[in-house]
């Protein structure tokens, strides 16, 4: 665990991440979600999840993530926060068939149960316009530090500017609290599949 002062000066340190970031930036969200229930459940092997999270995280910076210019992360590459701006959060019928023979390489069997739990978080995604977060993971060395909080606050900083919302989904009861904290409202409680632990919408309509 790093100290304090050192996790306060890499809080200030908030940029874009790069296109050559690509696999750190997937590490670090590995490392963040390896524990995360629903990951657990998406990945059951122990062995196996790090990397089939890193491998998928890195796709989807590099073919999604980075082309809508709204992935942060900070100097020493110690956290990542996803954005996706409003009306682009939907991967369209273009470009899931692009990404589906790499889906398929990193996921292998597992695809059909990938898909299936996008597919469930999209059922009931909002249409108003919003900033959706689908990701925001700081690497465990670092958390407990407000890295989290630095690391989201640009884009709550520029809804509240421009009077427009945000979207997430809340993956463990932790999380939930912690965006609780940032102005997001619980509106659902979902579950990928038979067995898996809840999820929560949540939406943060913008701050005077």
């Amino acid at each position: 665990m790093v100290d304090i002062a050192r996790a306060v000066h890499e809080a200030g340190t908030v940029r874009k991440a790069a296109a050559h970031e690509a696999e750190q930036l997937g590490t670090v969200l590995a490392r963040a979600f390896y524990d995360d229930p629903q990951m657990r459940w998406v990945f059951p092997d122990d062995a196996r999840r790090l990397d089939l999270i890193q491998r998928g995280s890195a796709l989807f910076v590099r073919k999604l993530w980075l082309d809508h210019g709204e992935t942060y992360t900070t100097e020493n590459v110690a956290g990542v926060c996803v954005w996706e701006p409003p009306g682009k959060w939907k991967v369209g019928p273009r470009d899931q068939l692009r990404l589906l023979p790499s889906l398929a390489r990193v996921y292998g069997r597992l695809l059909p149960r990938v898909l299936r739990a996008f597919m469930k978080l999209e059922s009931n995604h909002p249409t108003e316009p919003h900033y959706y977060l689908p990701y925001v993971g700081v690497d465990p060395d670092w958390q407990g530090r407000g890295l989290g909080a630095a690391l989201m606050r640009p884009i709550l900083d520029r809804c509240d500017a421009d009077g427009v919302a945000a979207y997430l989904e809340a993956s463990s009861p932790r999380n939930r609290v912690l965006y609780e904290r940032h102005g997001f409202v619980t509106t659902e409680e979902f579950f990928l599949g038979p067995g898996s632990p809840p999820l929560w919408r949540m939406w943060r309509a913008p701050q005077s």
